[in-house]
């Protein structure tokens, strides 16, 4: 695991340590693992959004059946356990 230091106002500080001191995180690096994880959540559904937009907007429309349903279902939980794996390495 690499190291990063960050240079913050008193304020954050201040607001870091509470949030500590609530123990709602052990550290400062769980506080920051935290926050990153919650940016590239809203990140990767700020994305979903646009693609699913972008398909709605496409004007080809095509019935759904189960087995198309249950083969995303798949490719989705595929890219999630890929994903978890790839997380887990670092």
């Amino acid at each position: 695991m690499k190291s990063i230091n960050i240079s913050l106002p008193e304020s954050m500080q201040a607001y870091i340590e509470e949030q500590l001191a609530s123990g709602a995180y052990g550290t400062a690096s769980e506080y920051f693992s935290e926050l990153v994880r919650q940016d590239q959540k809203r990140k990767e559904q700020a994305r979903l959004e646009t693609l699913l937009l972008e398909g709605l907007d496409s004007g080809e429309v095509t019935p759904m059946t189960a087995e198309d349903w249950s083969d995303i279902r798949q490719a989705v939980r595929e890219r999630v356990a890929k994903n978890n794996d790839a997380g887990q390495g670092e």
